[in-house]
C-alpha cells in the first residue's frame, strides 16, 4: 500500500504510514540536510535602551470583526475555490469518471423513449470538441469533460442494449423444446432449475423462438450434465414485468441476461445422444463454459455430500457460487439479520482468500530462510494469491460484486509485483469503470450500487482514519502482560469489525430500502456475533479444503469449516427470531439521489469540502417519506388484487397466491399479516352482494361467483369480477373494478369508477391505485409500471394473446368417435 518508509527500515517487508493523499500533495523541495554543522559562535546582542513601542492587544471586538471577514461571502468564495484546486491537484477528477459514466447510464435507462445510436454518438462528438477547444479555460473544461463522461455513459448502454438484443418470447406457449444444457441448479425444493441454448422446438415450431430459456423439472434423467443436450415437452412463458410500480423488472434482468422465456417441463426431460460430428459444431466459448459448469456441479455435489444438511448447501455456495439450494428459511432468517452478504461472493471472500494463500506461502518460504533472503518471495506469493483469485472468480460464477473485489485486488497485487503504491480508492474507481463499460445495466441494480457504496465509504473512512492519526502523536503504548494484550487486541477487533458494520450498513441502508423494503434492525449485533466465525473458521478453512481437494484431503477441512457454518446458522436463527419487524415501506426516490451526491462527496473529499455532504445528506433523510403508498396493488395478470385495512393487515383475494408478489406488496405496504378472503356460496343469505355499502371501513374481501368485493378504509369499495357480465353490477357501488378478462370492456358508464381490465395490464404491467379521501367525487388514480413506447425489453408484451384482446388459448377438443353397437 505504501512506499518506502522514512529512515526506517528498507527491507522488503517495511510498511510505513504514509496516506494516500499526501501523493497528490503540491510538490515541495526538501533539501537534503549536511553530514556536520560547523560551530559558529554567535556574539551576545548589545542591550538597546530605546524605549520599545507597545504591543497592541486584541479586544473581543476585534476577534469578532476577524471571524465576520472569514464569513463574508469573498472569503468563503476563495475558500472552497483554494479546496476545490487542492482537490483536483489530489486528482479527484479520476475518482468523479465512473460517477459521470454511471449518472450517464441511469439516465438512458431512465428515459421513456428508446433512442436512437444517432443521438448519443452526436452529443459525445460535441462535448469531446468543446473539451479539446476549451482546454485553455479550466473550469469551463471541466464541465465539458463531465458531460462528456456522462455521453459516454448513455453511449455505452445504448450499445450494451443494441448487442444483446434477446429475442423473447411474446406470449404463453406449450412446446417441444430441444437444447443444450448450460447449467443446472438443485432448488431447495427439490426440483431442478435448467438454463437451456435453445437448438429446435416443434408442436408447434415457433416462428421466433427464444435463443436461451431457463425451465425447472421436478426430475431429470441419471448423467444429465452441463454441455448435454436434452428435449421435452415444455410450457414456456414471457418474463414477468415488475409486481408494481418501481420495483425490480424482471423482463429487464432476463433481457441483459439473455434468457427469452421461462417455465417448466409438463414430465421428465429425456437425453439426446449426439453424434460424433456434433461437438465440433458446438462453440469453443459454449464448451468451455461447460466445462466450468461440469467442474462446478462436481465440486458442489462433492461438498454436499461430505458437509451434508443445510451448512453443504451454504459451503457451495461460499466455495463455487451454487446457491439454489440453500432452505428459504435461513435465506430468510440471514435477511432479517442483516448477514447475507456472506453468501454472495464478494470483496470480503475474495480478500480472505488472497490473504490465506499469501500468508500460507510466505509462511512456507520462511522454513527456507537462505532463499527467502535471497528472492522476492512477497512477489511470488502475490503472484499465487493473483492467480487464486482469478481461479475463484471463474469458479463461483462471475457476478458484481465478484467483478468488483477481483478487479480490485487484482490492482493491487500487480502494484505489489511492480513495487508501486496501490492507492486503494483509485483501485476501486478502475474497478467501476470496468464494470460499467462491459454491463452498463448493472448500474442501475441493487448489486452494483450496494457493493460500491460500502466499499466507497468504508474506504473514505479508513483514509479519513489513517489522515487522522498521520498528523497525531501518540506514545507507544505501555507493556501489558499477555492477558492484557490479548485483550487489547480482541477488543480493537471487536471496535473495527463494528465500525466496519456501522459504515457499510449506513453507507447501504437507503439502497436496501429503495429495492427491498426492508432493513435489519439487530444486523450490528448479528454482524458482531458471526464474523470471526466467518473470518476465522469458515473461509479460511473453505480456501484449504479447495486447496487439498485435488489430493483427496479435504475432508477435515470441510469438517471443521460445516461446525463453523453451524455456528452461523444457529446465531442467525436466533436472532432472526428476535428481530423486529423489518418491513420500513416506500421511499422516495429524490432521497436517495441526495443522499447518494452525499455518500460521493464525503467519500472522495478530501478538504472540508466534504462538509458539502452534510446539507445533501440532511435533504436525503428529510425527503425519505415523500412518496404516497399505494391503496390498492394489481398483478399484471389481474388475479391478484391487495390493499392495506389497517392494524397491519394486507388483504388479498385469493387463497393461493404467489408468495414472492405477496411479501414484496408486504414489505412496500408495511404489512405483517395477510388476510385471506372469506368465500361464499351462491344465494347464501349471510353475503348480500347487492348491498355491499354496509362493509365496514377496511373489510377484507368477500368472495362468491365470481365476484369479491372489500372495502378500503378510506371507504372506497374495490370489487374483482371474473368476466364484465358479473362485473356489470358492481357498477351500481364500486369505485374500483378489475376485470380478470381480457376480452372486456367497461362495463359502466360512470366517469367516477375506474375499471381496469386484463387487457391493459397485460399491456402496461401491474398497477398501483391511489384513492381522493378528501373528495368522493373524483376518479381514482392509476399508475402503471410500464409506459408506452416499449423499451426493447418490454416490446414483447404487445403480442401476447392478453394484450391483444384475445381469450385464453384453449387446444380443440377431439370429436367423438361414434360408438360401433
Amino acid at each position: 500500500m505504501a512506499g518506502r518508509g522514512r529512515g526506517t527500515d528498507e527491507s522488503e517487508d517495511a510498511v510505513t504510514g504514509v496516506s494516500e493523499r499526501l501523493l497528490f500533495a503540491a510538490s515541495v523541495p526538501v533539501l537534503p540536510a549536511p553530514a556536520s554543522l560547523p560551530r559558529v559562535d554567535i556574539p551576545p546582542l548589545p542591550q538597546d535602551r530605546t524605549p520599545t513601542a507597545p504591543v497592541p492587544t486584541v479586544g473581543p471586538a476585534d476577534r469578532l470583526g476577524g471571524q465576520l471577514r472569514r464569513l463574508s461571502p469573498s472569503s468563503i468564495r476563495n475558500s472552497v475555490v483554494s479546496a476545490a484546486s487542492l482537490e483536483i491537484d489530489r486528482g479527484v477528477a479520476f475518482l468523479l469518471v465512473p460517477v459521470f459514466l454511471a449518472s450517464g447510464v441511469i439516465f438512458y435507462f431512465s428515459l421513456a423513449v428508446e433512442p436512437d445510436f444517432a443521438q448519443p454518438i452526436a452529443v459525445v462528438v460535441l462535448m469531446a470538441l468543446c473539451a479539446a477547444v476549451s482546454r485553455s479555460w479550466r473550469k469551463t473544461h471541466l464541465c465539458f469533460m463531465a458531460a462528456l463522461l456522462c455521453a459516454l455513459g448513455v453511449l455505452a448502454a445504448k450499445v450494451e442494449t443494441w448487442r444483446v438484443a434477446t429475442p423473447v418470447l411474446g406470449s404463453e406457449i406449450p412446446t417441444r423444446l430441444t437444447g443444450r444444457v448450460v447449467s443446472l441448479d438443485q432448488m431447495a425444493n427439490g426440483r431442478v432449475r435448467l438454463t437451456i441454448d435453445v437448438i429446435s422446438t416443434a408442436r408447434p415450431t415457433l416462428r421466433y423462438a427464444p435463443e436461451r430459456v431457463r425451465v425447472s423439472a421436478s426430475k431429470i434423467p441419471p448423467g444429465m450434465t452441463a454441455g448435454s443436450v436434452v428435449t421435452g415437452y415444455a410450457r414456456l412463458l414471457p418474463p414477468t414485468g415488475p409486481v408494481r410500480p418501481d420495483s425490480y423488472d424482471f423482463s429487464f434482468d432476463s433481457y441483459f441476461a439473455g434468457i427469452g422465456a421461462s417455465g417448466f417441463f409438463l414430465g421428465t426431460p429425456k437425453l439426446v445422444r449426439l453424434d460424433a460430428a456434433t461437438p465440433d459444431g458446438v462453440p469453443l466459448a459454449a464448451r468451455l463454459s461447460s466445462a466450468v459448469e461440469k467442474a462446478r456441479q462436481s465440486i458442489a455435489d462433492h461438498i454436499r455430500s461430505q458437509v451434508g444438511g443445510a451448512e453443504g448447501e451454504i459451503a457451495a455456495a461460499l466455495i463455487v457460487g451454487v446457491r439454489a439450494g440453500i432452505p428459504e428459511k435461513i435465506n430468510e432468517a440471514m435477511r432479517r439479520t442483516g448477514i447475507y452478504h456472506i453468501i454472495s461472493i464478494s470483496g470480503l471472500h475474495m480478500a480472505l482468500v488472497a490473504g490465506t494463500v499469501m500468508a500460507l506461502l510466505r509462511g512456507a518460504f520462511a522454513l527456507f530462510p537462505d532463499f527467502s533472503s535471497r528472492r522476492p518471495i512477497k512477489k511470488y506469493a502475490a503472484a499465487a494469491a493473483l492467480f487464486s483469485i482469478a481461479a475463484y472468480l471463474v469458479i463461483s460464477g462471475v457476478v458484481v460484486a465478484a467483478e468488483r473485489s477481483f478487479i480490485m485486488l487484482a490492482v493491487m497485487l500487480i502494484a505489489v509485483l511492480f513495487d508501486r503504491a496501490a492507492l486503494t480508492m483509485r483501485n476501486l474507481a478502475i474497478s467501476a469503470i470496468a464494470v460499467i463499460l462491459v454491463s452498463p445495466h448493472e448500474v442501475v441494480g441493487p448489486s452494483f450500487q450496494m457493493s460500491f457504496a460500502a466499499t466507497a465509504a468504508l474506504v473514505g473512512a479508513y483514509a479519513g482514519w489513517s489522515d487522522y492519526r498521520a498528523g497525531k502523536v501518540t506514545p507507544p503504548p505501555p507493556r501489558r502482560s499477555l492477558p492484557g494484550f490479548v485483550t487489547r487486541k480482541f477488543l480493537a477487533a471487536m471496535g473495527g469489525l463494528a465500525m466496519t458494520s456501522i459504515i457499510a450498513g449506513g453507507a447501504t441502508a437507503l439502497f436496501a430500502i429503495w429495492h427491498f423494503q426492508r432493513v435489519s434492525p439487530l444486523s450490528l449485533f448479528a454482524n458482531l456475533a458471526v464474523m470471526p466465525i466467518v473470518s476465522l473458521v469458515v473461509m479460511p478453512f473453505a480456501v484449504l479444503s479447495a486447496l487439498a481437494m485435488p489430493f483427496g484431503a479435504d475432508g477435515p477441512f470441510l469438517y471443521v469449516m460445516g461446525k463453523g457454518l453451524t455456528a452461523m446458522i444457529a446465531l442467525s436463527g436466533w436472532i432472526s427470531e428476535r428481530s423486529p419487524i423489518d418491513a420500513v415501506g416506500l421511499i422516495s426516490r429524490h432521497s436517495v439521489l441526495l443522499v447518494t451526491i452525499a455518500l460521493v462527496i464525503a467519500t472522495m473529499a478530501t478538504t472540508r469540502l466534504r462538509l458539502v455532504a452534510l446539507p445533501f445528506a440532511l435533504a436525503g433523510l428529510l425527503t425519505i417519506s415523500h412518496t404516497r403508498t399505494p391503496d390498492v396493488l394489481i398483478s399484471e395478470d389481474a388475479h391478484l388484487v391487495a390493499l392495506p385495512i389497517g392494524n397491519g393487515e394486507l388483504a388479498i383475494n385469493r387463497v393461493r397466491s404467489n408468495v414472492f408478489t405477496t411479501d414484496n406488496w408486504k414489505y412496500a405496504l408495511v404489512s405483517e399479516t395477510i388476510v385471506e378472503p372469506e368465500t361464499f356460496d351462491k344465494g347464501d343469505a349471510q353475503f348480500d352482494i347487492t348491498d355491499p355499502a354496509e362493509l365496514p371501513a377496511g373489510a377484507p374481501f368477500y368472495c362468491t361467483a365470481g365476484l369479491c368485493v372489500a372495502r378500503h378504509p378510506s371507504g372506497a369499495i374495490v370489487a374483482l369480477a371474473s368476466d364484465r357480465k358479473i362485473a356489470r353490477p358492481a357498477c351500481a357501488f364500486a369505485d374500483l373494478i378489475v376485470i380478470d378478462d381480457a376480452t372486456a370492456y367497461d362495463p359502466c358508464r360512470n366517469p367516477l369508477i375506474l375499471v381496469v381490465t386484463k387487457r391493459q395490464l397485460a399491456r402496461a404491467g401491474s398497477a398501483a391505485i391511489f384513492f381522493n379521501p378528501q373528495s368522493a367525487t373524483t376518479r381514482a388514480q392509476i399508475r402503471f409500471a410500464v409506459e408506452e413506447p416499449y423499451r426493447p425489453w418490454h416490446t414483447q408484451r404487445k403480442f401476447s394473446r392478453e394484450a391483444r384482446g384475445l381469450p385464453p388459448y384453449r387446444k380443440p377438443e377431439k370429436p367423438k368417435q361414434p360408438v360401433v353397437q
